[in-house]
């Protein structure tokens, strides 16, 4: 039976560090505060005119495309998980094509944010077990910075959020010790205003009234407005105890059905990546499974919460650590806006 394997897997991250203290500069906050409600101490951000989403996630591809064994020529298709995009369109995944100057491919893009990388891992494995393609680069990139609200207003926001980029390649595989297991998607739009950034968009307050100030005189204003920029509506929104709140339920279920799927305990598991959000979540997503420290890989604390990046940055850390080895049992799971939850289950 033919399985898709991460046969290379990068990370990039900007060299610009900001801490907690250097974000007080700008807000009521410090580092107490923030350390105390997400764990964090600080995040990269990237240059403002010198690095992009897709530039990361090129740089991120490199890497992993090296370490596959292979080169970027041999790539047969891209998919691009991001809610921070260069443009509005197109995509990212073009863009990396363009810069790594690869055949004609095809470029698919994801927008299913903090669940972006499992969701284009869960794409790519289908695509791989059909036959489909043999080498397929799967990256998750993210500049937060470009569009954060630094000021006391956006703080509980944007003190959350870093840039960085990571990528794997997959490829198939007939060893039965190896490769993705199973994928787990999962969605439920009832909520999908809690954690969302609502312009500029075409919603015209369809959905919700109020998520946006329209100039009616106007109809070139219904996209963006001035008005949405004075009210500073264009910037990110959460109401963090109610994600919070979700998110500690919907991890620990798809982690479970990802194992209980393949007939498998958590005390089988030997690394269980969580999408960066907040350190808290996964603390008690540790603690409600039982999961003993080396069983659960966490790096908030250095680059804060990446969105789409975050699963394979720590992946990338993890293995470059040591801490992921061939024939491991391989858990990665997410929970972000949508709200969208899901799990892979694989074997190194």
């Amino acid at each position: 039976m033919i399985r898709s394997k991460i046969a290379g897997i990068g990370m990039y991250v900007p060299e610009n560090t900001i801490t907690n203290n250097d974000l007080a500069k700008y807000m009521d906050t410090s580092d107490e505060w923030i350390q105390e409600r997400t764990g964090i101490k600080e995040r990269h951000y990237a240059h403002r005119t010198k690095e992009t989403t897709a530039t990361m996630g090129a740089e991120a591809a490199k890497v992993a495309i090296e370490r596959a064994g292979t080169t970027a020529q041999d790539i047969d298709f891209i998919i691009f998980a991001t809610l921070s995009p260069d443009y509005y369109f197109p995509g990212c995944g073009v863009l990396v094509q363009r810069a790594l100057q690869m055949k004609q491919i095809g470029a698919l893009d994801i927008r299913n944010q903090c669940s972006g990388f499992v969701y284009a891992v869960s794409v790519a494995d289908q695509f791989i077990k059909s036959g489909m393609y043999k080498n397929i680069l799967v990256i998750g990139s993210e500049k937060h910075s470009f569009g954060l609200d630094f000021t006391t207003r956006g703080r509980n926001v944007s003190v959350i959020f870093g840039d960085g980029a990571g990528a794997v390649v997959l490829q198939p595989t007939e060893d039965p010790n190896q490769g993705v297991l199973s994928t787990h998607l999962h969605s439920d739009g009832n909520e999908a205003e809690i954690l969302a950034m609502y312009n500029p968009g075409t919603h015209a307050n369809y959905w919700k009234p109020g998520l946006a100030t329209y100039e009616e005189s106007d109809w070139g204003s219904m996209f963006m407005s001035h008005a949405m920029i004075d009210n500073a509506e264009n910037f990110p929104t959460m109401d963090g105890p109610a994600v919070f709140k979700t998110a500690i339920v919907k991890f620990p279920e798809v982690i479970n059905e990802a194992l209980t799927a393949n007939g498998y305990q958590t005390s089988d598991l030997n690394l269980l990546i969580p999408h960066q959000a907040n350190l808290r979540i996964s603390q008690f997503v540790q603690q409600k499974l039982k999961l003993r420290d080396d069983q659960v890989y966490n790096n908030i604390q250095k680059f804060g919460n990446t969105t789409a990046a975050s699963v394979p940055i720590a992946l990338c850390e993890a293995w470059e650590q040591g801490k992921v080895k061939r024939g491991d049992l391989i858990c990665l799971a997410a929970f972000g806006s949508g709200f969208t939850w899901a799990s892979a289950l694989l074997k190194w």
